[in-house]
């Protein structure tokens, strides 16, 4: 006889959902890393451009990890981030910064806003790839950077303020749209995502009203709140 299987307990799920989720994670790190990498090089003074390059180093350890568990996982890393290369690439295609600031915006905005997203989905995750997660999300120090200056060049210019929150506005419209395309395009994603609920744009709806509200707190801190 087959021994009873336990009925408690959230899913753990250890699927295509999980490989596309740290493929994405991935892709985004290395993304991270590369842009992180120019913003150094523009840097006006040293000890930004020694912060910034402090932080891609960061996102590319990110990156080798995510790579180590993909394989852990018998996945091919490249494999597992190409179907986000092209979304990825598009969203930060739509969202170039046109100077200094504004990219310091984007970084905290819109990459929050990702963690956050991220940081939900970690809690449906095996023990060991959630713990993965959440070491990827944690901050390399670019929030308090990136607040920092923006804060000191609103000082400078308070209406610099105007611009930056519309700015930030519009980012954050971008990257929940671009979270529920790519969640909308991988069904094991949106399955990974929505918990196997079988309220699933529900569940994601409710998620996605969550994340905007986060994004409150950030626009305060920045300085920029609406």
């Amino acid at each position: 006889m087959s021994s009873a299987q336990p009925a408690a307990g959230p899913q753990r799920p250890t699927g295509d959902g999980v490989i596309d989720l740290l493929g994405l994670l991935a892709y985004a790190s290395l993304t991270a890393f590369f842009r992180l990498t120019d913003d150094a090089a523009l840097a006006i003074s040293l000890a930004d451009k020694t912060a910034l390059a402090d932080m891609a180093v960061a996102e590319f350890g990110h990156f080798q990890l995510l790579r180590t568990r993909l394989e852990q996982l018998d996945a091919s890393p490249e494999q597992a981030m190409q179907p986000f290369v092209q979304a990825v690439d598009a969203f930060h295609a739509r969202t170039a910064p046109s100077d200094w600031l504004e990219g310091l915006v984007k970084a905290y905005v819109g990459d929050g806003i990702a963690a956050d997203f991220y940081r939900t989905v970690a809690a449906r995750l095996d023990p060991e790839t959630g713990s993965l997660v959440r070491e990827v999300l944690a901050d390399t120090g670019h929030s308090e950077f990136a607040v920092a200056r923006v804060r000191a060049a609103i000082a400078d210019d308070p209406r610099a303020a105007g611009r930056l929150a519309l700015w930030a506005r519009r980012l954050v419209g971008e990257a929940l749209g671009q979270a529920q395309r790519v969640a909308a395009e991988r069904e094991s994603l949106a399955d990974l995502v929505a918990g196997h609920s079988e309220h699933q744009l529900g569940d994601m709806g409710r998620m996605f009203a969550d994340l905007t509200d986060l994004h409150a707190a950030r626009m305060a801190a920045l300085g920029l709140a609406e």
